[in-house]
């Protein structure tokens, strides 16, 4: 069953077409990726589907909503959540505290600042918080204020930020970016452990030993189109896809 749906999606920018009907399917509880050279689309694709952008024409529908139009909270209220390249983090507070906002702010719709001051449910939203670090192997380090951290253990963080909001579909934009191999095998244990079956993902990354480890299906862009679709063996051997990455050597 198909939880996010892109059809005849087109988005320019002056002559530049970023995006030229792109179509896309992505079943619910997979692990799909979206791979390609740089300026194929992959960022532009994931902006529309987040709110940041509004296509010219197309449709992006998930599961049965149009997201079209949604302001970026309204999306995110949806359970669509997304993991930016570079962690987003509060590098001033305590992890803690960093996992604490967005879980009063799944609590209460928004956040806000008086959120702390409610007295029920205190020790619910706090326990919840702690179960998320522990969840990612940050239990230890709660006390810790977050710009301290390795970029690993910073995109570690922003996982439990964004798991404590329950999202149904994940998206990941280049999660191993500036990671040492360590840190990248680390991460890819993570994902793979985090949600799953249960939490959708969607994966754009140019390491494919990334790609190649966590997806079920891949797409790949080129020039602001999808121009193969398969399963990794697919992707692996399909030369329209070891063209555009001029002769293959990143496959």
């Amino acid at each position: 069953m198909s939880m996010l749906e892109v059809s005849g999606l087109h988005k320019s920018f002056g002559g530049l077409r970023a995006l030229n009907d792109v179509n896309l399917r992505v079943e619910a509880g997979s692990v799909h990726a979206i791979i390609g050279p740089n300026g194929a689309g992959k960022s532009t694709l994931l902006n529309c589907f987040v709110g940041r952008l509004i296509p010219d024409t197309g449709t992006v529908t998930f599961n049965g909503t149009s997201l079209i139009g949604l302001k970026p909270h309204e999306i995110n209220q949806t359970g669509v959540v997304r993991v930016f390249q570079t962690p987003e983090i509060f590098g001033e507070l305590s992890l803690l505290d960093n996992v604490l906002i967005p879980t009063l702010a799944h609590r209460d719709g928004s956040f806000k600042a008086n959120a702390w001051s409610r007295t029920d449910q205190q020790a619910e939203v706090q326990d919840r918080a702690e179960h998320m670090l522990d969840d990612v192997g940050l239990a230890s380090k709660r006390h810790i204020i977050a710009n301290s951290l390795s970029r690993g253990d910073k995109r570690r963080l922003e996982l439990a930020m964004c798991l404590t909001q329950e999202p149904k579909l994940l998206l990941l934009d280049e999660p191993t970016a500036g990671m040492s191999r360590a840190d990248t095998n680390n991460t890819i244990d993570l994902l793979q452990r985090i949600g799953s079956g249960k939490v959708t993902k969607i994966i754009i990354e140019h390491d494919m030993h990334v790609v190649f480890s966590l997806a079920e299906k891949i797409s790949v862009m080129a020039q602001g189109t999808v121009i193969a679709e398969g399963s990794p063996n697919d992707i692996k051997g399909d030369p329209r896809v070891q063209e555009a990455y001029l002769g293959g050597a990143h496959l």
